[in-house]
């Protein structure tokens, strides 16, 4: 693509504050590594995001759609095309009763902090998760006996014309990391959370027990993109992980982590090439040792070094 045309194009569409040029993926996912994106946008209105959409669409210009990047690695080549972050920039609230709508750009974080600030239990689980509800509604992302097919309501998606439809929580097919939006290409805009009416003291003394448990068992401390890889059926990753004798094993400079193994860890300054190494790495001794084959949770994008 013709960076200098789209940017001209997309200044008819967005602000100029909000489009940046061969922005460095690092700022952008949680692990921390990744090539440079040719342009990356912060749409704040839905009007916005349907017209960078139309003008994508029409124009076959590679485009992905990302949140607080805390379940995606961008290689070291980054991105040819254009990235659209949907985070801080497109996250309002809007509290009906038990209800909350809240936009996809939101972390689950805030909105944990939000519906226990008016007394709303439910959604406690998620709380923890460093992630957008734009992602957790994608990947039915869940914790501790919670996922979000339990607490949403409805979801608003836009199609690649523009289109916004509402959803119900059975039109969403939520599965195991598994949804509507893994399934058919559709933008996650807002959604509708069904809460409860609780006690504030007993939400935030679950929230904290929680976020205690995260910060003993979890590598908090490092950048990571939360667990690596997907529960095979049957198993635990990380145990068959740590049994596979990968417990603290580096590739350059990540590391199956010392305190969890299903966390890749940016250890030292790696690469998104030193990742990539350690997760195929370990994907193929686990195979060697239990015939089991893991999937990666996170998902990587972009270019090789090499084709730059």
């Amino acid at each position: 693509m013709d960076k200098l045309e789209v940017y001209e194009r997309l200044r008819e569409i967005l602000d100029e504050e909000k489009i940046l040029v061969n922005e460095p993926m690092h700022k952008h996912i949680s692990f921390k590594v990744g090539g440079p994106a040719d342009i990356l946008v912060r749409p704040t209105t839905e009007e916005e995001i349907k017209n960078l959409l139309i003008y994508t669409t029409k124009n076959e210009i590679p485009f992905i759609v990302k949140g607080n990047g805390s379940n995606i690695l961008i290689k070291d080549g980054g991105f040819r095309g254009l990235v659209i972050e949907l985070s801080d920039n497109f996250s309002d609230f809007n509290f009906q009763e038990d209800v909350i709508e809240v936009q996809s750009g939101a972390l689950l974080s805030v909105i944990g902090k939000e519906a226990m600030g008016h007394c709303l239990t439910g959604f406690e689980f998620a709380s923890g998760i460093p992630g957008t509800l734009g992602g957790a509604l994608a990947m039915n992302a869940g914790a501790y006996d919670g996922e979000m097919k339990h607490v949403v309501k409805s979801v608003r998606l836009m199609d690649m014309h523009g289109n916004v439809k509402e959803y119900s929580n059975e039109d969403m097919r939520f599965g195991y990391r598994h949804s509507l939006l893994t399934d058919e290409r559709l933008i996650a805009i807002s959604a509708k959370i069904q809460l409860e009416n609780g006690d504030y003291n007993k939400i935030k003394e679950k929230m904290d027990d929680l976020t205690n448990r995260r910060r003993t068992k979890q590598p908090l401390e490092y950048p990571s993109a939360g667990s690596t890889f997907k529960r095979p059926t049957g198993y635990y990753a990380g145990k068959l992980i740590q049994d596979s004798d990968l417990k603290g094993y580096s590739y350059g400079g990540a590391q199956v982590s010392e305190k969890h193994s299903g966390f890749v860890i940016n250890y030292k300054d790696a690469s998104a090439g030193d990742i990539i190494g350690l997760i195929e790495h370990i994907k193929l001794t686990v195979y060697e040792k239990h015939g089991v084959k893991l999937e990666e949770e996170v998902k990587i994008l972009g270019e090789e070094d090499n084709k730059r």
